[in-house]
């Protein structure tokens, strides 16, 4: 992995799992000065950040983690809905074993957390979506939600209110069971009520933050 990636999935990492709240400033000099980086490559990260929705580039002001209005937010998540429930409709009745695998071992991995670590239980639950969307192997689809999941995170972020994690689980364990079976319609339904749900759930960071101790732990995870 190039030292770009890796500042980039660091940044990008930081603001899904809602480390950095919507509207903190990203200095170049901090982020370089923590990461061990040259300022360049903080700007190509942030740029590449911006193209993805999660980063606005504001001229003469630097660079701050976006903030979408809420009526961003209803039409970020009505195409959410739309591409996800192509991606469960998809998948009904046609994950292969070694598939099945992966996202029943993720969906451990989300039960474990939750409840114990509300960082790592905001990743996996996005991760369950796009990992599901990878399995459809149409890549442009992957991408596409991808990106929603990402800025949902930040409409979360802004407009939502405390959630349980383990409530979220247990709707992934009935879109998993549907897909298993092999029902499309179901699977679909059961997805766009866990979306709409989903919508009323977040957990919501506060205090002041200083961006090089935010970012220490998930520098370490990239081996920066």
């Amino acid at each position: 992995m190039s030292r770009s990636t890796a500042v980039y999935r660091t940044l990008k990492r930081a603001i899904i799992e809602q480390a950095l709240a919507p509207g903190a400033k990203l200095p170049e000099d901090s982020i370089g000065e923590r990461l061990g980086v040259s300022r360049t490559l903080v700007r190509e990260a942030l740029l590449r950040l911006d193209s993805e929705g999660l980063v606005e580039l504001r001229p003469n002001r630097g660079a701050c983690v976006a903030q979408p209005s809420l009526e961003d937010g209803k039409g970020i998540f009505a195409v959410r809905e739309a591409l996800e429930r192509l991606v469960v409709q998809e998948l009904a009745g046609k994950l292969t074993p070694e598939q099945r695998r992966r996202i029943e071992a993720h969906v451990a991995e989300e039960e474990k957390a939750a409840g114990r670590d509300t960082a790592t239980s905001i990743r996996l639950a996005g991760e369950f979506h796009t990992l599901l969307a990878e399995m459809t192997a149409n890549a442009l689809l992957a991408r596409y939600v991808n990106e929603v999941v990402s800025r949902c995170s930040l409409i979360l972020a802004l407009y939502g209110r405390p959630h349980s994690a383990e409530c979220g689980v247990s709707e992934h364990r009935e879109v998993l069971a549907a897909l298993l079976a092999g029902d499309p319609a179901r699977a679909g339904d059961l997805m766009t009520s866990h979306l709409h749900a989903i919508t009323h759930r977040a957990l919501l960071p506060g205090g002041e933050q200083d961006i090089r101790d935010v970012l220490s732990a998930y520098a370490k995870a990239e081996g920066l």
